[in-house]
């Protein structure tokens, strides 16, 4: 019998706009990432040398986020020497991986205490900056039948009958629940504030919440993804999917992802160290896994993943009772209610990274702290949390809040 996996805290900045005036512009992602660690220490005064490993998603592990940038932040953090760190990449999926990752070493049992999780300075390095054959090789992309990830998103809609309105609504509503769970301070347990060598805060909350959009505000955005299409991705979509007359490009920067800065740390580990060290769990991970789907349309991969977890848990949908299912687009939210039927009320009820944004390689570990927090304040039992990635992987992990061993 494996050994259980607790997480004692799950923490993060706020989300900055992913931009040159953004307010993390200002902050190297190094800094960013060794910011939570430092946050992390501090909060518990943990002996860093108990700490058996660190793991770290990363989309764009390139340039100012490359080279280890977890082993690195590491040592700007102060950490211990004996800390070694690793760098993972499962595309947006990562840092929800790297949790995982970190509790497969707790339950294994070779290891205690283990800090999972992620970082990704949009402002800093841009999405794509990476390369890679599947999108830069034509050959290869032709194999693969490679479309941008909002073409997928806008083929999901189409082939679901989603309008352009239909989005929009969802859209509006992850803003009015992130406004007003912000506004009750239902954020704050999660959040550190990020600061400057002097100690001044630069940001304290998520900047990205655009409180009182509308509906009819969106609708004079232009479609994002049409021009893309018109250059021949349209036509690889339609090669796989031949029983679509044609796409319908209805997903835009208001009912899509915002492009944010933002890192985040859970901390990991079983029974016996939690003890030693005063170290009470909020959660337990309780099974998780990953799968992929279709590639071309890609984002289909929540449900599948679901599923899987579910099987591997033993466990019921209708157990589970909070749902963070990551708002790429808009569409894969919907598909996902649509194809497992889940209660609206049990999905993102505060929000989502379409009001909030999707700092890559790190939404995956603060969706985790969410449910977490939300699980607590609710007094509920059981969360899940999925997530579509690129290639058609998907990744769902469940946890189950815990007040005592």
């Amino acid at each position: 019998m494996s050994t259980p996996a607790f997480i004692f805290d799950a923490i993060r900045t706020p989300r900055g706009k992913g931009k040159k005036d953004g307010s993390l512009h200002e902050v190297k992602p190094v800094d960013l990432l060794a910011s939570v660690l430092k946050a992390l220490q501090a909060r518990y005064g943990l002996d860093t040398a108990r700490i058996d490993d660190l793991v770290v998603g990363c989309v764009m592990p390139v340039g100012e986020q490359g080279s280890n940038i977890a082993k690195t932040a590491a040592m700007v953090a102060g950490w211990d020497e004996k800390v070694a760190g690793m760098q993972m990449d499962r595309f947006c999926a990562s840092s929800l991986d790297a949790t995982a990752i970190a509790a497969m070493k707790v339950m294994s049992g070779w290891e205690q205490l283990v800090v999972a999780g992620g970082v990704e300075s949009m402002s800093h390095v841009a999405i794509g900056v990476n390369g890679g054959p599947w999108a830069d090789d034509p050959a290869t992309s032709m194999i693969t039948g490679f479309v941008p990830q909002g073409i997928g998103a806008d083929l999901i809609a189409t082939i679901e009958g989603f309008s352009r309105e239909d989005l929009d609504a969802f859209a509006v509503t992850s803003q009015d629940k992130a406004a007003a769970a912000q506004k009750a301070g239902y954020f704050k347990k999660s959040i550190i504030p990020v600061t400057d060598a002097n100690g001044l805060v630069i940001l304290d909350q998520d900047e990205f919440i655009r409180p009182g959009t509308t509906v009819e505000g969106l609708s004079k955005l232009k479609a994002s993804f049409e021009f893309m299409g018109s250059l021949g991705f349209d036509a690889v979509a339609l090669s796989k999917y031949p029983g679509v007359e044609r796409i319908n490009h209805v997903h835009h920067a208001g009912n899509s992802s915002g492009i944010v800065d933002g890192a985040c740390a859970l901390l990991l580990g079983n029974e016996k160290i939690g003890k030693e060290l005063g170290l009470k769990p909020r959660g337990r991970i309780v099974a998780s896994s990953v799968t992929s789907t279709e590639p071309t349309i890609m984002l289909t991969g929540p449900t599948a993943a679901t599923e899987k977890v579910l099987k591997i848990a033993g466990m019921r949908i209708d157990q589970i009772d909070l749902f963070e299912v990551n708002e790429a687009f808009a569409a894969v939210p919907m598909r996902f209610q649509k194809d497992l039927n889940v209660p609206w009320e049990k999905i993102n009820v505060n929000g989502g990274s379409i009001a909030m944004g999707h700092p890559l390689g790190a939404t995956g570990g603060i969706l985790i702290g969410t449910v977490l927090d939300e699980l607590e304040r609710q007094g509920l039992t059981y969360g899940l949390c999925t997530m579509c990635a690129g290639g058609g992987i998907g990744i769902a992990t469940i946890v189950e809040r815990v007040s005592s061993y």
